[in-house]
């Protein structure tokens, strides 16, 4: 029995890990309002490497449509501008003084539905690799099963608790999906 158990955690963790990395592609999708995850990841040449923006800078949303970036270093003020421009995140990053300044434009339908879009399939996405997980456990299951470990009896009951499992998974994919779709909707 300590072996089933065992299973069901790793189960639940890696379903965990699905979902974590659905909320954080979820996060940097663009919505009306500013959000700094949205030019957290943008990757900055800076000291001979690429880094990431959010080790670069302090970055803020001090009203609902400008993003206010405040390097760390100011000497890299105009590599962090370029980085920004680089990443075709359809934003214009403007100098004032020692901090860049970025105004997000409103969204017209289109654009708000080619969001969803990518919103759904970023979705779609992590519901796959749940299930692929379901898979993976499903087959310790059986192998479990075949050295001896376990009956047939636990083995349907083991595929039972998976399978709630993935459909509980699959729901709240769902669930944040909905719940950003109607951010990005919202004007």
């Amino acid at each position: 029995m300590e072996m089933i158990m065992s299973v069901k955690n790793e189960l639940n963790a890696d379903m965990d890990k699905a979902l974590d990395h659905l909320r954080k592609d979820l996060k940097a999708l663009r919505t009306a309002r500013a959000n700094p995850s949205q030019v957290e990841g943008v990757m900055v040449e800076a000291y001979g490497t690429n880094m990431r923006l959010k080790e670069m800078a302090s970055i803020t949303a001090p009203e609902a449509r400008q993003l206010l970036i405040t390097p760390y270093d100011p000497a890299n003020l105009h590599a962090i501008k370029k980085g920004i421009e680089n990443a075709n995140l359809n934003l214009q990053p403007v100098v004032d003084g020692g901090v860049i300044r970025i105004t997000v434009p409103q969204m017209d339908e289109s654009v708000r539905k080619e969001i969803v879009k990518e919103g759904k399939k970023k979705a779609e996405d992590a519901k796959i690799a749940i299930r692929e997980i379901r898979r993976k456990y499903n087959e310790v299951v059986r192998k479990q099963k075949s050295s001896g470990i376990i009956t047939e009896d636990d083995v349907k009951r083991e595929e039972k608790m998976i399978q709630e499992m993935t459909d509980k998974f699959c729901k709240e994919c769902d669930k944040l999906f909905t719940d950003k779709e109607k951010e990005v909707m919202a004007i």
